[in-house]
């Protein structure tokens, strides 16, 4: 085993994940959903609890275990969860009642992000988790960069496309979309971006001016 992969089975072997948030991935994988790893979640959270979020929206709801980790780190947010599959946001409603969380630190929203993102106020949130709809991740970051505030975070897990990204090989839409999101964003003077080989992959993208 080579140096790069035993550090990546330790950090994975040394993660605990909550017993509610476990019970959520399991929910997921019974209904077809994949959560994010548990070294994502747990990265999300440590990013929620310093940023001192008050304010998170979450694209792609799955069965509730971003947002259970996002809000195991910032414990007085509100999360707007949106998702077009009523079955998810439904195991997800029930996965944080099932985690206690209280029902006013939670919204749910049914529909397409495409057409949700655009109605929703410019400025007015710490956190955006983009999660959704891969072939569309640009224009969800585009969305996302406009709805976080100066200072705020849009976080988008499996930008590494399971090591397609790195391959320059690989030329399908996502991957293509994965690699011009990255390359972009470390370019641009908008944003500071770090990108995070943890799990599936992380791009941290925090806004930075208007």
């Amino acid at each position: 085993m080579s140096e790069h992969d035993a550090n990546a089975r330790f950090a994975r072997e040394t993660i605990a994940e909550p017993s509610a948030i476990a019970r959520a991935r399991a929910h997921a994988v019974e209904l077809g959903a994949a959560p994010v790893s548990p070294g994502i979640g747990a990265q999300c959270a440590v990013l929620a609890a310093t940023s001192g979020a008050r304010s998170i929206v979450e694209i792609g709801t799955g069965a509730g275990v971003s947002g259970l980790w996002l809000l195991r780190g910032a414990p007085q947010a509100v999360l707007t969860t949106i998702d077009n599959e009523p079955e998810h946001l439904g195991v997800a409603r029930q996965s944080f009642a099932d985690a206690k969380i209280p029902p006013a630190r939670a919204r749910f929203i049914t529909g397409r992000a495409a057409d949700v993102l655009p109605r929703m106020n410019e400025g007015a949130y710490d956190i955006v988790l983009v999660d959704a709809d891969p072939e569309n991740v640009i224009e969800y970051v585009e969305h996302s960069l406009r709805l976080v505030r100066n200072g705020g975070l849009v976080l988008v897990p499996r930008v590494l496309a399971g090591g397609k990204v790195a391959d320059p090989v690989q030329r399908d839409a996502v991957t293509t979309a994965y690699r011009s999101l990255i390359q972009e964003t470390q370019e641009s003077q908008a944003v500071l971006a770090a990108l995070s080989t943890t799990g599936e992959g992380l791009l941290q993208l925090a806004r930075i001016s208007e």
